[in-house]
C-alpha cells in the first residue's frame, strides 16, 4: 500500500471537483479539464464511430483487433463527461485485456434526463448483438455514473428480452438516487472529490422529479438483480458512494449473481484513473482485466 501516494492524491483532488455553484456548461468544461491530465496508454488506436444511434469512440489495441467487445460507459453524474474524459480508464482495460472497447457518448441531463441514457445503452448493446456479436463476447464496464449504467443498462436489456453480456465491471458505481447509504454522511470528510451539494444538484438534473426509488435509478435499493452476469464492483473507502457499492454487491448475492466486491482502503472516487501516480490504481485495473479475460469469450 502506498500511503505517501494516497496522501498526495488526496491533497491534489480536494476542491478540484465539480462545484454546486457552477453552470452546467462550466461543470462540463471543468470536468474535462480535471480529466485531461489522466494518463492514457500509448499502445492504443482511437477512432470515432457510432453505436446505437449515438457517437462513440472505438479504442483498440495498437497491435490490431482482439477478441470480444467492451461496451464502456463514462462517468460524470449523468450530466458531464464523455468518452474522451474516460479514455485513460477505457484504454487501461483495453491494453490489459487485449479486448477492444466501444465507449458510448450517451445522452446527458439536464437536456436528456432519465431514462435517456439507459435507453442509449440498450440501443448500443442491441446493435452489437444485431451485428452478430455473441453475448458471451461482450462485457459492460464503466465508472461512477457509467458504473451505475452498467447495472441499469443490463437490467433494462434483460427486461427487453435481450441475452445478458458475459460480465460487468463497475468502478465506484452510483446506484442509489435515494442517497440513503450511511457513507454519504460518514465519508463526507474523507472524500476529496465529491460533496453532497454537488451530488444533489446533478442528481436533480438527472432524476427530474421522478421517483428516486425506481429500480433503474436506485438498483442497490429496489432492483431485482436476478439474471445479471458475473459482476465485479471496485470502490475505495474514502468515497461517499462506498455504500452504493456495498449494498449493490449484497443485493446481487441475494439474487444468486456471482459478484466480487473489491474494496481498496483510503483511495478516492474512481481511483483507477490515477495509473502511474497511485500503485493501487494499476493493481485494481490488473484485477479488473483478469476478471474480464476469465469471462469474455471470442
Amino acid at each position: 500500500m502506498s500511503a505517501v501516494q494516497r496522501e498526495r492524491l488526496d491533497a491534489l483532488l480536494r476542491g478540484a471537483g465539480v462545484g454546486a455553484e457552477q453552470s452546467v456548461a462550466e461543470s462540463r468544461e471543468n470536468f474535462a479539464k480535471l480529466m485531461a491530465p489522466m494518463p492514457v496508454p500509448e499502445s492504443i488506436d482511437v477512432r470515432e464511430t457510432s453505436l446505437g444511434g449515438r457517437p462513440a469512440l472505438h479504442v483498440g489495441p495498437e497491435a490490431g483487433p482482439g477478441y470480444g467487445t467492451l461496451l464502456y460507459l463514462h462517468g460524470g453524474s449523468h450530466v458531464v463527461g464523455s468518452p474522451r474524459t474516460a479514455l485513460g480508464l477505457t484504454a487501461g482495460l483495453v491494453v490489459r485485456t487485449g479486448i477492444p472497447a466501444l465507449s458510448l457518448d450517451y445522452r446527458l441531463a439536464p437536456e436528456h434526463p432519465f431514462p435517456a441514457d439507459v435507453q442509449d445503452v440498450v440501443a448500443a448493446y442491441r446493435q452489437l448483438l444485431e451485428q452478430g456479436r455473441a453475448p458471451e463476447s461482450i462485457a459492460f464496464a464503466g465508472d461512477s455514473a457509467g458504473g451505475g449504467l452498467t447495472i441499469t443498462g443490463a437490467l433494462a436489456a434483460r427486461d427487453a428480452g435481450l441475452p445478458m453480456p458475459a460480465a460487468i465491471v463497475a468502478f465506484s458505481p452510483g446506484v442509489d438516487a435515494t442517497r440513503t447509504g450511511e457513507s454519504i454522511v460518514t465519508k463526507a470528510a474523507a472524500d476529496p472529490l465529491l460533496d453532497r451539494a454537488s451530488l444533489d444538484r446533478m442528481s436533480g438534473f438527472y432524476v427530474a422529479g421522478q421517483d428516486r426509488r425506481h429500480p433503474l435509478l436506485s438498483p442497490a435499493v429496489t432492483a431485482d438483480l436476478t439474471g445479471l452476469p458475473p459482476l465485479l464492483v471496485q470502490v475505495g473507502t474514502n468515497e461517499m458512494l462506498l455504500d452504493d457499492a456495498r449494498r449493490l454487491a449484497l443485493r446481487a448475492s441475494d439474487a444468486e449473481v456471482d459478484v466480487v466486491l473489491d474494496i481498496t482502503a483510503k483511495v478516492p472516487h474512481v481511483f483507477q484513473s490515477f495509473t502511474g501516480t497511485l500503485d493501487e490504481a494499476d493493481e485494481a485495473l490488473d484485477r479488473a482485466a483478469l476478471f474480464l479475460r476469465q469471462r469474455v469469450r471470442g
